[in-house]
């Protein structure tokens, strides 16, 4: 299982008042098969159902306020 972590820095606001951090395919893959998880106080991860968007060659994760957390798969691509 691949995973790849992001900060709380890495979110940017979008125009609706969420926000979302960018990846591109060859980080994460097609995001067919992506689990978002936040990283906690104790520093263990727990599971969102965050909007995942993909668009060209990049992949957004929206989210109303940013965290730390990951993006695991299961496929290598």
């Amino acid at each position: 299982m691949d995973n790849y972590n992001f900060k709380k820095e890495d979110f940017v606001p979008t125009e609706d008042g969420r926000y979302s951090v960018e990846f591109d395919k060859n980080q994460v893959g097609n995001g067919i098969d992506l689990v978002v998880e936040e990283v906690m106080p104790d520093g263990t991860f727990s599971p969102l159902q965050a909007e995942i968007k993909r668009f060209n060659d990049k992949i957004f994760v929206y989210w109303s306020t940013p965290f730390n957390g990951r993006i695991v798969s299961d496929i290598k691509y």
